[in-house]
C-alpha cells in the first residue's frame, strides 16, 4: 500500500511543498512516481517521515536530520529512544500542569500555596549525571546547594533571568548580526556573568568563567538538540556557540 503526496501532506500536517522540498535535498524521496507524475510513499517512508518531524521538533535543522537518520538507519531503535524522551517530557509536562493547576486554585481562593507544589516538574537535577562526569561531583553538589537554599521567589527570578536570556539568544541570531559584534558580545559577556552567579561553575566568583568551560558549554549546546532548543534549534546554537568562543578568546 502505498500513499500520494496529497494524502501524506494531509495525515501529517505539513504540506506538498515541504515533501517535493524533502525530496530534492534527498532526505525524503518518494517510494514511486506516478506515469502521471505524481509522488507515492509507502510505509517505510512514512516512518522516515515520521522520523524527520520527531527531530525536526527537536529544533535540529534539515541538514543534521539527514545525518542522524544516515547515521542511524535502524527505524525502531532509534525510535525507542525518542520514545521514551517524549515519555519522560509528558510526564515532566504533566506534572507541570498540575502544580500550575494548584497554584490558580490556591489564588482564586485564597487558600494556602506549598511551594514544592508550585515547582513540581521544574527539574533541576535532570542533567545530574552529565554535570558530574563533565565537570566532576563537587561541581553539581555546589550548585544544587546553591539553588535548594533559594526561595521560590528567587528561583522564579533565576528562571525568569535565563528565559530572557535564552530569548535574547534567539532574538540576535535571527537578526543576522555576526558573533564578533558588539550586541553578540555584551550577550556573550551576559551569559558568562550568568553562569558565574552559580557556585561549581569553573571560574564561578571571579566575574567570568573559565575560557574553556565557555567553549565547551558552546559546543555541548550545537551537540545536544536539548541544549540547542533553547536557543531556537542548531543555527540558534552554532551562533552562541560562536560568540561564546569569541569573548572566551578574549579573557
Amino acid at each position: 500500500m502505498d500513499w500520494s503526496i496529497q494524502e501524506i501532506a494531509r495525515i501529517a500536517g505539513t504540506t506538498s511543498r515541504t515533501l517535493r522540498h524533502y525530496d530534492d535535498i534527498g532526505l525524503l524521496p518518494p517510494t514511486r512516481i506516478g506515469a502521471n507524475g505524481y509522488r507515492f510513499y509507502d510505509r517505510d517512508a512514512l516512518v522516515r517521515l515520521q522520523r524527520i518531524l520527531l527531530l525536526r521538533d527537536l529544533g535540529l535543522a534539515l541538514p543534521t536530520i539527514g545525518r542522524v537518520l544516515d547515521e542511524r538507519q535502524e527505524a525502531v531503535p532509534a525510535l525507542r529512544d525518542h520514545l521514551g524522551w517524549l515519555r519522560g517530557e509528558q510526564e515532566r509536562l504533566a506534572r507541570q500542569i498540575a502544580s500550575v493547576e494548584t497554584t490558580i486554585r490556591a489564588v482564586q481562593t485564597g487558600g494556602e500555596i506549598m511551594a514544592e507544589e508550585m515547582f513540581d516538574g521544574f527539574d533541576h537535577t535532570q542533567y545530574k549525571d552529565e554535570v558530574e562526569e563533565r565537570w566532576g561531583k563537587e561541581a553539581y553538589a555546589a550548585s544544587d546547594r546553591w539553588w535548594r537554599s533559594k526561595s521560590p521567589e528567587e528561583r522564579r527570578e533565576w528562571q525568569e533571568r535565563q528565559q530572557r536570556l535564552a530569548a535574547d539568544w534567539q532574538a540576535a541570531a535571527k537578526s543576522g548580526i555576526a558573533p564578533d559584534s558588539a550586541e553578540a558580545q555584551a550577550l556573550a559577556r551576559r551569559h558568562a556573568e550568568w553562569l558565574a552567579d552559580i557556585p561549581g561553575t569553573p571560574g564561578s566568583g571571579t566575574g567570568a568563567p573559565a575560557p574553556a568551560y565557555l567553549t565547551g558549554l558552546g559546543d555541548m549546546y550545537v551537540a545536544d538538540p536539548r541544549f540547542a532548543a533553547n536557543y531556537g534549534g542548531e543555527q540558534g546554537a552554532v551562533f552562541v556557540r560562536d560568540a561564546l568562543r569569541v569573548y572566551a578568546s578574549g579573557l
